[in-house]
């Protein structure tokens, strides 16, 4: 472009190969580590769970495919939620999910031993 500014293409958006928790593996499609912004596809085996954590500022996520839940309720294929700042919860996904999420700033969590389960975690730094 003749003003500097670029298009991102992302490649491999099919593929979630980076595991973030047990079950839990993603893709990155836009991180901005200056601001805290990430946009990922996340895809979630039967029975996988994200432990007790805080969306420090607005999170969303779209379904897929399959739906995962929380103690205030389930959010299956076709459907949208956010959750405001300060919200808390554990996540899960019983049967499975695909969905694209996006956050503003990194999450906090409250165990610090749940936040950093394998090497390469991005969401390490999210303490």
């Amino acid at each position: 472009a003749e003003d500097g500014i670029r298009d991102k293409l992302v490649t491999g958006v099919q593929t979630c190969a980076l595991p973030i928790w047990p079950g839990i593996r993603m893709k990155v499609l836009l991180e901005d580590p200056d601001s805290g912004l990430l946009t990922v596809l996340m895809r979630w085996e039967p029975g996988a769970a994200l432990p007790h954590h805080e969306h420090v500022r607005i999170e969303q996520t779209f379904v897929l495919d399959g739906a995962f839940e929380d103690d205030e309720g389930e959010c299956r294929a076709g459907q949208f939620v956010w959750r405001p700042a300060g919200s808390r919860h554990v996540a899960r996904s019983p049967k499975g999910a695909l969905m694209l999420a996006f956050f503003q700033a990194p999450n906090r969590f409250f165990d610090q031993e749940q936040a950093a389960p394998g090497a390469g975690n991005p969401a390490a730094a999210w303490t």
